[in-house]
């Protein structure tokens, strides 16, 4: 924002231009001061702006004691003739001095001319006079007055430094805001020949740039000057006009003298702006810089878009930014996570079951979910402060077990893996599980052959065991009659609990955490309806 200048309010500079021209020089017999080679009036007729430039004499041709009367026309192309039959009395070429008598007479030795009627003696020459006649220009100065002003904050300024000595002259390193400018340096920054140029003239132009931060903590506000050439040096340079001075005979007649001038024209070109800080403008920015990182997020996402398109589809690079920004979200009953007890991970299922649950692929959880990692962990984390001194003991062992209650299983052994089920599906790999057409009921404890869990100590003491389970439906509810013929119930529902807590970490997936048939099967034998 600084360093664009965001935070400011912008103002054009508005400016007048007031130039004085100063040297003099001696050439032809003849003195040439500031009022003989600078023409105001000349500005004004080429330039909108009259006050924003000044012409300075270079070269000249002088075409004394023209009288109103009848001469031979300068020998251009159309003027020259051999007989009166090529002149037609009357007529006037574009490029001619006069108007045509329709006589055909010598204008030297060398040409027939025809005769006009103009200011005679018509000039007698196009070309310019080579070297220039007032080449000594060179050494002129001209003092550039510029007031500038900016209304929106109200400030005004000028290109004259505070501290002015007269004597010095702009020069770029040493004096780089001098307004007095040596004539030749002009042409010589503009990389211009002043000897070249003051033969047949050209257009300077004289740039002055306003460039100001008005803050007063950051002020700077100081012209800088630069110069170039306007017209084309190569494609008819040059820049000249006409004029003439008139007098008057003792007989009363006219007459007049002529000068063609060549020279060079400044146009001082004044530009700029000047900037103020305003808060509204700050925070206008700022939005709008906020804006633009939404663009540029947009434009990296169409990027990508391509990328995803084009033979780089595959790379890891797409599939990791598709991954990051976009979630599938499924239906909850397509959702599935089921735990084996020969893996250490839950895995998730996602797709719709086109086969058995326990065939269908998954991806594993990030995140494992905390399981219970030893038998003081009491079964629940709801239960744990219910297993306190008072009431709590350290796990049973076989010789506790035997005061339980008739429902408790006997625990002195350790479980055998009984014989697999005739009947076992081929999906089961524990020969506990029972045959159902269900393709989210076909899930096995175990991914690979071997000992079902419902026979480990654990599940027993965990899941099954009718101590745990009548203290945990005693802690949350501590007046719950245990005599209750729908007890049995509770506890059936509250060992699927146990078992998703102490397999899945979490009652959270309660509702999406498949318990595998055989011990589904396992708990409902216990607890029957």
């Amino acid at each position: 924002v600084m360093i664009f200048r965001l935070h400011q309010d912008v103002d054009e500079v508005s400016s007048s231009v007031r130039t004085s021209v100063k040297g003099v020089t001696f050439t032809d017999n003849r003195i040439w001061d500031t009022a003989e080679y600078t023409i105001p009036m000349q500005a004004s007729l080429n330039l909108m702006s009259a006050t924003n430039s000044f012409f300075v004499t270079t070269n000249i041709i002088k075409t004394e004691n023209q009288l109103k009367q009848s001469c031979p026309e300068y020998p251009f192309t159309k003027a020259i003739c051999s007989s009166d039959n090529d002149c037609k009395n009357g007529s006037a070429d574009i490029l001619s001095n006069g108007i045509q008598t329709g006589r055909c007479v010598v204008y030297n030795a060398t040409f027939k001319t025809c005769e006009v009627n103009a200011w005679c003696p018509v000039q007698y020459t196009e070309n310019p006079p080579e070297p220039a006649v007032l080449r000594s220009s060179e050494d002129f100065t001209v003092l550039i007055k510029n007031n500038i002003k900016f209304p929106k904050f109200n400030y005004t300024t000028l290109n004259i430094p505070t501290i002015f000595n007269n004597s010095c002259t702009y020069n770029k390193t040493i004096f780089p805001l001098c307004p007095i400018f040596r004539l030749g340096d002009i042409i010589q920054e503009a990389k211009q020949k002043f000897s070249e140029m003051s033969i047949k003239g050209g257009i300077i132009a004289i740039e002055i740039k306003w460039d100001c931060n008005l803050d007063s903590w950051f002020y700077d506000c100081s012209p800088k000057y630069g110069f170039h050439r306007l017209d084309d040096n190569k494609i008819m340079p040059g820049f000249h006009f006409r004029y003439a001075k008139y007098y008057k005979l003792p007989q009363g007649e006219e007459q007049r003298t002529l000068y063609k001038v060549y020279g060079i024209r400044f146009d001082v070109i004044v530009f700029g702006t000047g900037r103020k800080f305003n808060i509204i403008e700050l925070i206008k920015n700022i939005g709008s810089m906020i804006s633009y990182f939404g663009l540029v997020a947009s434009g990296i996402e169409v990027a990508i878009c391509v990328v995803s398109y084009s033979n780089y589809s595959k790379s890891a690079f797409c599939k990791i930014c598709n991954k990051k920004k976009y979630e599938t979200v499924l239906n909850p009953r397509q959702v599935m996570y089921v735990s084996y007890v020969d893996e250490p991970h839950v895995t998730l299922i996602k797709k719709p079951l086109k086969t058995s649950l326990q065939h269908a692929q998954g991806s594993i959880v990030e995140s494992h979910p905390v399981k219970f990692c030893d038998a003081g962990s009491c079964c629940t984390s709801e239960s744990n402060e219910c297993c306190d001194n008072e009431e709590s003991e350290p796990m049973r062992t076989t010789e506790s077990n035997k005061n339980d209650d008739n429902g408790e299983y006997e625990l002195r052994q350790p479980l055998r893996q009984g014989a697999s089920s005739p009947d076992c599906p081929k999906w089961c790999c524990c020969g506990k599980c029972q045959p159902t057409p269900k393709y989210h009921e076909q899930l096995c404890c175990r991914r690979k052959k071997g000992q079902c869990i419902t026979t480990s100590h654990w599940f027993q003491q965990l899941v099954l065991s009718t101590h745990t389970l009548k203290k945990v439906l005693l802690y949350k509810d501590p007046f719950l009659d245990l005599t209750d013929g729908n007890i049995t119930n509770q506890m059936r529902h509250l060992a699927y609990r146990q078992y998703i807590h102490w397999r899945f970490g979490s009652f959270d997936l309660e509702d999406r955490a498949i318990i595998p048939s055989c011990c589904r099967w396992k708990i409902k034998d216990t607890y029957r309806k």
